[in-house]
């Protein structure tokens, strides 16, 4: 158990560790592929900017008297000027780079190649940071008025940290998928263990129960045996009849117990290849005697021919039993039969009775453990809700099927299906 669980954590640690190097491959191919995106459309955006600043209009005509500090023109002064110059392109570069899908933050220096400093951005970045820079070598007007090369030079800090905010469309879905995950096969895990505490600590509970009835059923055995002793001829059947059903008794128990050494894989389920028919014919016999004491009416009709089945036959025969106790438990008048024939490559046993049948809902949970169908009277009607789980794991170890078909107020058939062994 505990090495399984040990398994269980190791491939849900490799598992989500395998989930993040996915997802971080994926993130590089994103920031890729946003890096060629920026590059082409900061290459558009550089060209339109060139362009506009190569003609004189109001920007360059601003930008030429701060960059010649001459005020001539506008009656204030050269800081003034500069100062307006510095705003208005920053604004300009701004909408430009906006238009071709860049909204990062920028800077940007207007200069000479003798790296005399003309303008800077309102915003200004410190040299220590990584700073990406793409220079642009203006033409036309204002290079001419200077007669120098004039370069505008646009710089981006962070520039990784934008690229991861384009992404977050994709990575941040991811992440939330990712945890969500990592949360579902936690609660699954813990949902697992929590429940095969509960069976561990029930079955505990179930085999301590067991062993303690073997006490009494013990002593009703040496009973009966002592008063068959000096039994009349008229009690002799009656006292049959009970140390029939005290053996019966102790085979009940013994399954129980064995039920929970199958469901925790402790014990080997050995089949054997037998004939079945007379089992199934004493079986039925067995239940006929005892109907006879509680008005149940009773008919079985088995095909008279060897069923060659691999079984282990008493878990068998107490799975057969089982559905002949239900089949009678909820009747006023039970009446019930028990047909065994060949289909194909299969023994197919049906049994049959007139109860008050089951809802849709109702026949797919009989078949849980402790599940006990809430009707009739659960005072008169005895049992843990274990019968039905136990006839399941015994069709499921033979390889074979279970099956009902049941309507409210008619009555229920069951069906088993078992493999026909061919010699």
């Amino acid at each position: 158990m505990l090495k399984r669980r040990t398994l269980y954590i190791i491939i849900l640690i490799v598992s989500v560790l395998g989930l993040f190097v996915v997802q971080y491959q994926y993130l590089n191919i994103g920031i890729n592929l946003a890096k060629v995106q920026f590059q082409r459309n900061i290459g558009n955006a550089t060209q339109e900017i060139k362009a506009d600043l190569a003609t004189q209009n109001q920007l360059t005509f601003l930008i030429g008297h701060a960059i010649t500090q001459d005020n001539s023109y506008f009656n204030t002064s050269i800081d003034s000027i500069q100062d307006a110059s510095r705003h208005f392109l920053n604004d300009f570069i701004t909408h430009r780079l906006t238009e071709n899908g860049i909204e990062s933050d920028f800077s940007y220096r207007l200069f000479t190649k003798d790296s005399s400093d003309y303008l800077t951005a309102p915003k200004v970045y410190d040299i220590s940071e990584k700073i990406k820079t793409y220079p642009i070598e203006l033409e036309g007007y204002l290079p001419l008025i200077l007669n120098k090369r004039l370069i505008l030079e646009l710089q981006f800090k962070d520039i990784n940290s934008y690229f991861l905010f384009q992404l977050n469309g994709l990575t941040i879905p991811s992440l939330i998928f990712i945890i969500a995950i990592i949360f579902v096969i936690v609660w699954v895990l813990r949902s697992f263990y929590w429940q095969r505490n509960i069976i561990t600590t029930t079955n505990e509970f179930i085999n301590n129960l067991t062993h303690e009835l073997k006490t009494p059923v013990f002593s009703i055995g040496l009973a009966t045996k002592i008063l068959s002793e000096n039994a009349l001829e008229t009690q002799k059947p009656v006292i049959e009849l009970i140390q029939q059903q005290t053996e019966r008794m102790k085979i009940h128990i013994e399954k129980v117990l064995e039920l929970g050494t199958l469901e925790s894989k402790k014990q080997l389920f050995e089949l054997k290849k037998v004939d079945f028919t007379p089992i199934l014919e004493r079986i039925c016999e067995d239940f006929k005697q005892l109907s006879t004491l509680d008005d149940t009416d009773f008919s079985f009709k088995i095909e008279n021919k060897e069923f060659i089945i691999r079984t282990e036959a008493s878990h068998l025969e107490n799975a057969i039993n089982n559905l002949l106790d239900n089949a009678k438990k909820y009747s006023e008048k039970p009446k019930v039969s028990l047909k065994a024939f060949q289909k194909g490559k299969n023994l197919v046993i049906e049994i049959q009775d007139n109860g008050i049948g089951l809802t849709k809902k109702e026949q797919e949970l009989i078949f849980q453990k402790y599940y006990r169908v809430p009707k009739g009277n659960t005072h008169t009607i005895k049992g843990y809700g274990l019968g039905l789980s136990y006839v399941k794991e015994i069709m499921k170890r033979h390889k074979g099927k279970i099956s009902v078909e049941s309507e409210v107020g008619r009555g229920t058939n069951i069906k088993l299906k078992l493999p026909l062994q061919h010699e």
